[in-house]
This record gives structure tokens, C-alpha cells and sequence, in this order.
């Protein structure tokens, strides 16, 4: 939703946006449309009116109870953070604008947070490290090593609690003590999927588990979509490591261009249909083509800072050679010994040049002499 005004106290304004997290769907664009404005007690109060024009949400209202909410998921260890708190992570605001033109859009009304650290502090240097939920071994092995990779250098990783590279993602975080982030597109209180309840509540120990979904909700296809938005918005960038051309990963990094967050892609085998979606990234939608943590350091952080070098191979003696030693050199026998007048026809230099050349080479040990001629130097 639209980031609105209190239009009433402080508790007011609170349990109205625990209230409308319960009655209005995540990123519902109609009721964007329809409270544009307004402050979010008075469209609590519009709906329990029942106005003319808020009668899709009717079904919900009567069933709203606030209060029950809040006590329901401070039980399950969850607090409600809303805009104006000071773990309330200000980036969000972005989706205020970013998404009108799609389906699911808006900041969230408030954040159902579990685990003991600050959500703003956990998110403010964070990234988002998202994939297919089937993905390969190589994809897996990928998404720990480049999560454990940022922990060590100080960044947090949001991802979505799913399987694959999700799951993948969070237990790199874990095995490196970092912190990490899941977003779920289910109350915080639910363990979904089932089978990464051990994950969450890991996660919740060293990181945090976050929803703008009301304690006790069951996720569906668009709450997955929607949570989308949360994870792209929330991070400095996303990184996508595996996705099919159809994927919920690539649905997150068209939020993040929306969002105006790096996107960030992991090539992948060309024969690989679950590498398909990065690469139309990197060649269609102008990806940053990425293979090590440096590389995403360098794409997330400010112009002109966290640069990585261009990659070389090791120096090695020759690559300091002049043009005409290296010729020399590529002229000397390796086995049997020849006369330098051999070694400056086989160069195509005169003999004074091609001797002081043999000199200057065996003074770095990368020629030698014996009575029958030069050679080069055995293996060490």
C-alpha cells in the first residue's frame, strides 16, 4: 500500500495497520487506487463503515480483530514495526511509486518481525540472493558459497525461505555467523514449507524472519509475488543464481529494476534450462554479469567505491622479457645444447644481439651454458 498518514494516536494508528494487513491483500493495486491519500485509520474506519466502494474487502472486515493479532504474534515471539519506528526500514518507501503499473503494488502497512536484532540495521547493508526452487547441485553449491562470502564481509542476505537456492542461501549466511534475512509470503508464525522449519528457527536465532502477512495466514501464488516486492526493495541489490524462463526469481528482479536496485546474475551451463532466466537477464535486461563476492560488493555499493581489478593470470618472468629476449628465448632448445650462431637464425637476429641476449637471459636463470652450446635450464 501507499505510505499513508496516522490520521490518529499512536495505537490508533497502529492496530488500523494490523487491522487493514488482515482485510486488504499485500500490494493489492485496487485499493491503492481507491484510498490514495487517505490516512490508514480513516480507511479502517471507511471499511468498518462499509462506504460505498470498499465492498470487495466486506467478507474480511467483520473478521478483522486487531487486538488478537498483536497478541497472537507477540505469542509466537513476533512484533508489528510500522513506519515511524525505529527499525522501520525506510527503503520500502520506494515501492510508494515503484509497481503502479503492475498487479501487486505499494509499501506493505507494517512488518510482522521475529528475532532479536533491528530489522532496519539487519537490511541496511544487505543483499537479496534469490533462485529456483529446483535447482541444480551447481546452483546450490553457488548460492552458500556467495552468501557465506558476503557475511564474511559484512553484509547481511534477504532471501525468501523457499528451497534451493533460498534454502541454499540462508544456511551459507549460518555457517559463516552472518546475519540473514528470510521474507516470507506466510504469517511468521507458520513454518513454510513445512520441511525448513529447522531453517527458520535457526534464522531466527541469528537473523530475522519477516511478513506483512497477519500471524496465521497460508501463502499463496500472488502472496509470493507480492513478498517479491519486499525482498527487492529491502536489499541494495539482487542477485539471481538459477531461473527458468518462467520463474517467481525473475518476477524479484524486474521488482528490483523497479526498484531501482542493481540486478545482479550468475551465468550458469548453457545447457542448463534452470540457467536460462539469468542469462535473458544478463543479455536482455542489462544484468551485471557476476562470479565471486567481490563482484557483487562492487555492483551494490556507491559509484566509484568497493571496485574489483580486472582479473589477470599470475606474472610470471617472460611477461617483464623485451620483445627481443622473448625472441631469443623462444629459441633456445630444450634438451640438446646448440651454438648461439643456431639460436640467432632460429631468432632471425645477428649473433651480437642474440649473444648479449643469451647473457641477459642466463643472468635470470632462464638460460643456460655448457661447452656444446645454450639450452634451457632443467625443470625445477
Amino acid at each position: 500500500m501507499t505510505r499513508v498518514g496516522a490520521g490518529g494516536s499512536g495505537d490508533d494508528e497502529r492496530l488500523a495497520r494490523v487491522a487493514l494487513g488482515r482485510v486488504i491483500e499485500p500490494g493489492d493495486g485496487t485499493a491503492l487506487r481507491v484510498f490514495e491519500g487517505l490516512g490508514v485509520v480513516e480507511i479502517w474506519e471507511r471499511l468498518r463503515r462499509k462506504e460505498t466502494g470498499t465492498e470487495r474487502w466486506g467478507p474480511r472486515v467483520d473478521a478483522a480483530q486487531p487486538e488478537r493479532d498483536l497478541e497472537r504474534g507477540a505469542a509466537a515471539g513476533a512484533r508489528f514495526v510500522i513506519p515511524g519506528d525505529d527499525e522501520w526500514p525506510e527503503q520500502l518507501d520506494v515501492l510508494d511509486e515503484a509497481g503502479r503499473v503492475s498487479r501487486r503494488a505499494g509499501a506493505p502497512f507494517g512488518l510482522w518481525v521475529r528475532g532479536a536484532g533491528l530489522l532496519q540495521a539487519a537490511v541496511e547493508r544487505s543483499v537479496a540472493v534469490v533462485g529456483a526452487r529446483a535447482c541444480s547441485a551447481y546452483g546450490e553449491h553457488v548460492a552458500g558459497e556467495l552468501a557465506s562470502g558476503l557475511a564474511e564481509s559484512g553484509y547481511a542476505v534477504v532471501s525468501g525461505g523457499a528451497y534451493g537456492i533460498d534454502a541454499a542461501a540462508h544456511r551459507g549466511v549460518l555457517a559463516a555467523d552472518g546475519v540473514t534475512v528470510a521474507v516470507l509470503a506466510c504469517g511468521v508464525d507458520v513454518s513454510y514449507p513445512r520441511s525448513n522449519s529447522a531453517l527458520f528457527s535457526r534464522i531466527v536465532e541469528r537473523g530475522l524472519v519477516v511478513s506483512e502477512l497477519p500471524p496465521g495466514c497460508s501463502p499463496t501464488k500472488l502472496r509470493f509475488l507480492s513478498r517479491n516486492r519486499l525482498i527487492a526493495a529491502g536489499s541494495l541489490g539482487t542477485v539471481v543464481i538459477e531461473a527458468a524462463v518462467r520463474s517467481g526469481a525473475l518476477n524479484s528482479a524486474g521488482w528490483a529494476e523497479q526498484c531501482g536496485r542493481p540486478v545482479l546474475a550468475v551465468p550458469g551451463p548453457i545447457t542448463s534450462r534452470m540457467s536460462a532466466g539469468t542469462h535473458v537477464l544478463v543479455r536482455e535486461r542489462d544484468a551485471v554479469l557476476v562470479t565471486n563476492v567481490a563482484e557483487i560488493i562492487e555492483a551494490v555499493s556507491p559509484l566509484g567505491s568497493g571496485l574489483t581489478p580486472y582479473p589477470h593470470s599470475p606474472t610470471t618472468p617472460f611477461d617483464e622479457l623485451s620483445h627481443e629476449l622473448r625472441r631469443v628465448l623462444d629459441a633456445v632448445p630444450v634438451n640438446h645444447p646448440v651454438p648461439a650462431t643456431r639460436i640467432a637464425v632460429t631468432a632471425g637476429l645477428d649473433l651480437p644481439t642474440t649473444q648479449a641476449a643469451l647473457q641477459a637471459l642466463a643472468a635470470l636463470s632462464l638460460t643456460h651454458r655448457s661447452p656444446t652450446g645454450w639450452h634451457l635450464p632443467p625443470p625445477t
